[in-house]
């Protein structure tokens, strides 16, 4: 498998809406994804000659369809995506060539927006939860506990944040860096409006801190390029002896050869996650060194996706980690792209990945061994399974 491949979470359910699903779960402009990022590649032969229900048979199907769209001067996006619905492959997607160079650059640890993140609470207002250094929200003086209330004029209390993500994201044609977006504010009794450039953003994928009992909290957003190293980084800082909580919650995947690296972290070598493509099974193994002595404990919730559940079943399985929160989301299918007439890519299902044991994840996810709120209160759960753990020196 390549440096490029991984796997990923649910597409579209229809034109515009996969930004909207995608991004939601790590920035309100901008996220991570996963899929087999190289169009050019051509899928594998058909499983059975004539079977149209085989995933190569499925990219063909959707290849001439647009040919033929394209031929009668039609669509040939919105005929693949018809082709998409009929195959039933329920992770199946149709992207626009810029929409697919966005989840690129969002792969390599880069989105396109205005660095805001935020929250709709109880009453439906939408609040900042948190504003990027150097982004041109934090320009503007936008901080954390503003409330956003517009988008361009549109109102914005009520509505999900990933409704609110795609306003201010844009059409995927008019979201490049340097186009303006109108924001409607709110700090106390003052109301104003500031109109703000979307730019070029680096991620943070990864972010580490110590909790006083000496637990090193590692949280992981998405595996974007080189959240695996940033991991083994924080791990070989971490105090000596001291326990990880390794937090996954809300990771909706990305390079699946990053979750293999941050695996590494915690193992010496060993099988990590077996896969499939077109009934071809295949290996992820992880690099001998990793510290296989230091307490551990995984947590995540129904938002942990794709490759964050590939890294929780290995630990599980392989008896590395304590894995406590809430069912995870269930996304084990593995996308490859392809290249369609007019530049759109269409990513349809060709296989699914296995833990060490075998288990299958997709449709069923990942039991935790302690299931708990996944909420505020697990990581002090975590904190006392990790005492419980002791010391391993």
């Amino acid at each position: 498998m390549s440096g490029r491949d991984l796997f990923c979470e649910p597409r579209r359910i229809r034109r515009g809406a996969a930004l909207t699903l995608l991004f939601a779960s790590v920035f309100i402009a901008g996220a991570a994804t996963g899929s087999f990022p190289d169009p050019g590649r051509k899928s594998p032969a058909a499983a059975a000659a004539g079977d149209r229900s085989t995933p190569s048979s499925d990219h063909e199907d959707v290849t001439e369809a647009a040919e033929k769209a394209m031929a009668a001067g039609k669509s040939p996006m919105e005929a693949a995506e018809r082709a998409v619905s009929r195959s039933g492959d329920r992770w199946g997607a149709v992207y626009s060539e810029g929409e697919y160079e966005e989840f690129e650059e969002a792969l390599d640890g880069q989105y396109t927006g205005v660095g805001l993140w935020a929250r709709r609470e109880s009453d439906g207002r939408i609040e900042v939860t948190r504003v990027q250094a150097g982004s041109p929200a934090a320009t503007a003086g936008i901080r954390k506990g503003d409330l956003l209330r517009s988008v361009d004029g549109r109102k914005v209390d009520g509505r999900p944040v990933t409704e609110v993500v795609s306003l201010l994201r844009g059409d995927a044609e008019d979201a490049a860096a340097g186009t303006e977006v109108s924001l409607g504010l709110e700090r106390g009794t003052r109301a104003w409006s500031e109109t703000v450039r979307r730019a070029l953003l680096s991620t943070d994928s990864v972010t580490v801190r110590e909790l006083a009992d000496g637990v090193t909290v590692i949280k992981v957003d998405a595996f974007t390029k080189g959240s695996g190293e940033l991991v083994r980084t924080a791990v070989a800082a971490a105090p000596k002896g001291s326990g990880i909580a390794l937090d996954l919650r809300g990771n909706s995947g990305g390079l699946v050869t990053e979750a293999v690296t941050a695996a590494s972290a915690f193992l010496d070598g060993g099988l990590v996650a077996t896969y499939d493509v077109d009934g071809d099974e295949r290996a992820l193994h992880a690099d001998l060194g990793g510290d296989t002595s230091r307490p551990l404990v995984v947590l995540v919730d129904g938002g942990t996706m794709s490759a964050a559940e590939l890294l929780t079943g290995a630990l599980q399985d392989r008896g590395r980690a304590v894995v406590v929160g809430s069912q995870t989301f269930g996304k084990g299918s593995v996308q490859m792209p392809s290249r369609l007439p007019g530049g759109s890519v269409a990513e349809l299902t060709v296989g699914h990945y296995r833990t060490p044991s075998g288990r299958g994840v997709d449709g069923r996810g990942i039991t935790p061994d302690l299931d708990v709120d996944a909420g505020a209160g697990a990581l002090g759960r975590a904190e006392t399974v990790l005492s419980g753990l002791g010391d391993p020196s």
